[in-house]
């Protein structure tokens, strides 16, 4: 596919979007705003995001990414929990952190085994049910993002990391199944990322000047 092609399935995909494909793309990225200042509201609002989603990755055949978005809406009532949490001296429990090395392996294996299952059962449905499935990708996507929102919960600074290969992967991924309108949602999501990185790093570099 050259430039010119990509341009005019641009064109053409953009004039079939949905109205609900729009509100999940917004709420999405209200969401991730909020996640960036640490604000409790990325879990009410990204709630709206993750249901719809659920609906638009089976219609696209994107099962990984059903399950993740799914997995989404259990994780934020589980997220919404505990960055509510508070002590007896009313403050908050859960602190933005970078991840020691314990940490690193947890989530590497987090990683590898949900993409392994994934790859393994996309395969599967591949040639049993759903011709249109892209396991390797989908499964890439799936897992990165199933990593990204469990150290999200624990307010671990890693878990951007693992949001921006969730992003990369899926602005192709989302474009070839034609839902272009949620391709350069995850180019925005992308650029929030990165972002979102930056100023969880800031957040915990001024806690320790604060402390010294």
């Amino acid at each position: 596919m050259n430039i010119i092609d990509i341009y005019y399935q641009f064109i053409t995909d953009i004039s079939y979007t949905t109205w609900y494909e729009f509100v999940a793309v917004f709420a999405g990225i209200i969401s991730v705003w909020y996640a960036r200042s640490e604000n409790i509201l990325v879990y009410p609002i990204g709630l709206i995001n993750t249901i719809i989603y659920i609906y638009i990755s089976f219609k696209g055949q994107l099962l990984g990414e059903a399950a993740v978005n799914f997995y989404y809406t259990i994780m934020s009532g589980t997220g919404w929990y505990m960055w509510t949490r508070k002590n007896q001296q009313k403050d908050m429990i859960l602190h933005i952190t970078f991840s020691d090395k314990k940490n690193w392996v947890q989530q590497i294996g987090f990683f590898l085994f949900f993409y392994i299952s994934i790859w393994g059962s996309l395969t599967y449905f591949k040639s049993a049910f759903f011709e249109g499935v892209i396991p390797w990708a989908d499964a890439f996507a799936s897992a990165t993002a199933f990593t990204a929102m469990w150290l999200m919960t624990k307010k671990k600074i890693e878990s951007w990391y693992w949001w921006i290969a969730t992003n990369m992967a899926c602005i192709p991924l989302y474009f070839v199944k034609h839902y272009v309108f949620t391709s350069i949602y995850y180019l925005v999501l992308l650029v929030m990322a990165i972002f979102g990185l930056i100023e969880w790093k800031k957040n915990v570099s001024f806690i320790k000047k604060t402390k010294s």
